[in-house]
């Protein structure tokens, strides 16, 4: 088994800034790539950013120039620097993983159990 958990979120005035980290950890061979979604109220889940194997980052539009996704091998870490907040930011934010657990042995995707981002006006 794998598990993520999230940590780093809070309340921020807009404007502010916020880090989170997702840290991997069970049984894992290789992390294919990485990924933040985020959910508001009412609203579907959506990709925020995500990395792969190799380190390559990609970003939807509304976060594009404001939020930083980077990834720490060894600890098996992800992080989302998050800066110029904006109220529209609010939402639960989840990291997931594509994991390999063993050698010859198919990926699977794993997902932490979310945490809150809530930015003032």
């Amino acid at each position: 088994q794998v598990q993520l958990v999230e940590s780093g979120g809070g309340l921020v005035q807009a404007g502010g800034s916020l880090r989170l980290s997702c840290a991997a950890s069970g049984s894992i061979f290789s992390i294919i790539g990485m990924g933040w979604y985020r959910q508001a109220p009412g609203k579907q889940r959506e990709l925020v950013a995500d990395i792969s194997s190799g380190g390559s980052t990609t970003y939807k539009d509304p976060v594009k120039g404001r939020f930083t996704m980077s990834r720490d091998y060894a600890k098996n870490t992800v992080y989302l620097q998050m800066n110029s907040l904006k109220p529209e930011d609010t939402a639960v934010y989840y990291c997931n993983a594509r994991v390999v657990s063993a050698v010859d042995r198919p990926s699977y995707i794993y997902w932490g159990q979310g945490i809150q981002v809530t930015v003032s006006s």
